[in-house]
């Protein structure tokens, strides 16, 4: 079986494992699937590819992932690879059938007009899948390079998507993630122009034996009523939303060309857990923006608690060659990471917080491995005795220890 390497977002994740699939057997075969989000995670796919050349010196490299999309002469200089591979040509067989092919297969991601549906039968044995929804994404924030690397937005259409779902909870799978680049686009480019809420409620109405129903990053500019309504009517939906925010500065928010100001995500949040009341939230942070001052900072760092945020992915700045925010006065390096640190420890008081109060609670887990997996409100638990992969437990938490929290079977 090919090696693969993933870097980045759960997309990422689930196209490798559809290349999985198209590269059983080839054992000769190493694929580096790159993300192109920051400088961190392009530096740490060089050094992966590195690695593995040491580790397997015959084996046949192949890049391919978002940084290869966007700039594929370079990672094809590297002496390591043999193959550069696009986002699109990735998905597709052929791309894979061992017939020799140019040392470099990468397309115009900007002429793709369709997100084709790929069913992934395995997902490493685990009992969470994620299912595509669309790809790629119409916005152009000034920090973010992704759009190059993964095109417009294009949307699955629903029939599709339940049609997945179907199969993949008849062979078992507990719980299922939506996952795109810009999930709350869904629909924009579909006949009638359907909303994310529209292809939820569907889904949950069509597949009534699916346990669980999980969202990834939600923009709060673009959530619709509908998918209000089933955030406070439908227990199947999850009620952990992770929010693609960034900042909580007004001017800061406006200089990244984001679509929304922090009182709409305030207010945002302060309706979900009226609708819902076990509702918690994550978001995407990103610390030392151009022209971040203190101020501008404070006002992100205070946003945390304003949102009442339990889950934070906090990323320095990093700038992207070609966007509009490499062209912007830079904050020093040291002070980005600063505060960066600054952020995550906030979040990590948040959780901790969080997570006390959930002892003494009922929760169900669902369980991942070896007796641990997550609540509905995405908390790791560990239940104290043993339960199979899989298992859906009514539990009570009674502890906490190391980050998680302690079940017993209710």
């Amino acid at each position: 079986m090919a090696r693969i390497l993933t870097y980045g977002c759960r997309l990422n994740a689930y196209e490798s494992e559809i290349v999985k699939e198209h590269t059983a057997g080839r054992d000769d075969l190493i694929v580096v699937n790159t993300c192109a989000v920051t400088a961190e995670a392009e530096r740490q796919a060089r050094q992966g590819i590195r690695r593995a050349k040491r580790e397997r010196p015959g084996a046949t490299i192949v890049v391919t992932g978002c940084a290869a999309q966007i700039d594929p002469e370079t990672w094809a200089a590297m002496p390591e690879v043999d193959r550069v591979v696009g986002n699109t040509e990735k998905l597709e067989a052929a791309t894979w059938s061992g017939v020799p092919a140019a040392p470099i297969s990468v397309n115009d991601i900007m002429s793709v007009r369709e997100a084709a549906a790929h069913l992934v039968p395995s997902f490493n044995d685990r009992v969470r899948a994620f299912v595509e929804i669309q790809n790629g994404c119409d916005h152009r924030c000034t920090f973010c390079v992704i759009p190059f690397g993964r095109g417009n937005n294009r949307s699955v259409p629903a029939g599709r998507v339940v049609g997945e779902v179907k199969t993949l909870v008849a062979r078992g799978y507990r719980e299922i993630v939506l996952t795109g680049v810009d999930i709350t686009g869904w629909g924009s480019d579909l006949p009638g122009r359907p909303k994310l809420g529209s292809l939820v409620r569907t889904l949950l109405d069509r597949v009534p034996e699916l346990p669980r129903l999980r969202l990834t990053s939600l923009d709060v500019a673009e959530v619709d009523e509908t998918l209000y309504r089933v955030i406070a009517e439908e227990p199947r939906l999850m009620p952990h939303l992770h929010l693609s925010l960034q900042a909580g500065d007004p001017m800061i928010l406006k200089r990244m060309k984001r679509r929304h100001q922090p009182e709409q995500a305030v207010a945002f949040c302060d309706l979900v857990r009226r609708l819902r009341p076990d509702a918690v939230f994550g978001a995407d942070l990103i610390a030392g923006f151009p022209t971040e001052t203190d101020e501008m900072f404070e006002a992100t760092l205070a946003h945390v608690a304003a949102c009442g945020l339990s889950f934070l992915h906090v990323f320095p700045y990093s700038a992207r060659p070609g966007t509009p925010a490499a062209a912007m006065p830079q904050v020093a390096k040291a002070v980005r990471k600063e505060r960066a640190r600054l952020l995550r420890a906030s979040g990590e008081a948040a959780l901790r917080t969080f997570l006390a109060s959930r002892i003494g609670a009922r929760a169900q887990v669902l369980v991942e491995q070896a007796s641990a997996g997550r609540t509905e409100q995405y908390a790791p638990a560990r239940l104290i005795a043993g339960a199979r992969d899989g298992d859906l437990v009514e539990a009570r938490l009674i502890g906490l220890k190391d980050g998680e929290l302690l079940a017993e079977a209710a």
